[in-house]
């Protein structure tokens, strides 16, 4: 017998897992209001969700290319050696350049996105890393992120918000080592107080406060948000790697005006030779629905749809050590 578990959330959850995508720094109080509960309902709620696994960690999401970086994406296909597998996985969560990371199944069984400064910087790490793995890694593929829109998790609540633009045009802005230290405690804690946060960077609250503000302006931060174990609530991640035939600007309007109103969209990314498209869906059989829709709306746009179902998602990890690797 098949024994599966899954988390039962309510609508109160759901809403609650929204708001907090949205804004994972936000004040308890305010979080009650939106929510519909009161301020204790709201923090045994979030506890419950964080105790049981479905929140698995609270996000500040970073943009590279407002600190001069590029960020490179590397799919590769492994051949079925376990062990030089999870040696591959810890140099890279060691690296320092690695903005995401995450194992999947399908055409791909590892996909890697790189801060790197130019093309030098990504070509030397690629060949170090390939040379190093060379019996593991039979096949990749490269692309360059040009934008990507990040969707509100929609499929918790009938509510709806505008994407939040992520990438972009490349801007070198300077930061100091506090600023850089600020942004490694709090890259995988948004949640942190300002005076665990002060005491940890050395600095005084208003100093602090003041360099946050200064981060969020430029768009070095871009958003607070919270990672969510999908697994435990019976959902997958899917993505589409889109190959295009034609792609006018009027195509790329309609394509996008089209995928904003399906309710599982997580991300829209535009890549130097491609589109990726990210939804949550029960199972394969919905996420399959989505992408022949999507076809037959778009056939002289989509040449190709090939896909992924990610197993594991992982946020900058060893981010702390961006610093040593690239100094401005």
């Amino acid at each position: 017998m098949i024994k599966t578990t899954k988390f039962k959330l309510d609508k109160y959850d759901g809403k609650l897992l929204f708001e907090l995508d949205k804004d994972s720094q936000i004040a308890s109080t305010t979080l009650a209001k939106r929510v519909g509960r009161s301020r204790q309902a709201v923090e045994y709620r979030i506890n419950r969700l964080v105790k049981e696994g479905i929140i698995t960690g609270f996000q500040t999401s970073i943009n590279p290319h407002k600190l001069g970086y590029k960020i490179y994406k590397t799919y590769f296909k492994l051949r079925n050696i376990p062990n030089e597998k999870q040696k591959l996985l810890e140099h890279l969560r060691k690296a320092g350049i690695v903005y995401w990371m995450g194992e999947c199944s399908g055409s791909w069984d590892l996909i890697v996105a790189l801060f790197v400064k130019d093309d030098y910087e990504f070509f030397n790490f690629k060949n170090e890393l390939t040379s190093k793995f060379t019996s593991l890694i039979v096949g990749e593929d490269e692309q360059i992120i040009l934008d990507a829109k990040q969707y509100p998790k929609r499929y918790f609540t009938e509510k709806n918000s505008e994407p939040v633009i992520f990438a972009g045009k490349i801007v070198q802005n300077e930061i100091s080592d506090l600023d850089f230290k600020i942004l490694s405690h709090i890259v995988n804690n948004s949640r942190i107080s300002i005076v665990e946060l002060s005491s940890k960077v050395k600095a005084n609250i208003k100093t602090v406060n003041s360099r946050l503000e200064i981060l969020e302006k430029k768009g070095i931060i871009l958003q607070y948000r919270i990672g969510i174990d999908l697994n435990k609530l019976g959902l997958e991640l899917y993505k589409a790697i889109i190959t295009l035939d034609r792609y006018t600007p009027e195509d790329e309007k309609k394509l996008f005006s089209y995928v904003s109103n399906i309710p599982n969209i997580n991300y829209f990314i535009r890549n130097l030779g491609q589109i990726e498209l990210e939804f949550v869906a029960e199972n394969y059989q919905e996420y399959y629905k989505i992408i022949e829709d999507l076809k037959k709306e778009f056939p002289n746009v989509i040449r190709t749809a090939d896909f992924v179902l990610m197993i594991t998602d992982e946020w900058t990890p060893g981010f702390e050590n961006l610093w040593k690797t690239s100094k401005y």
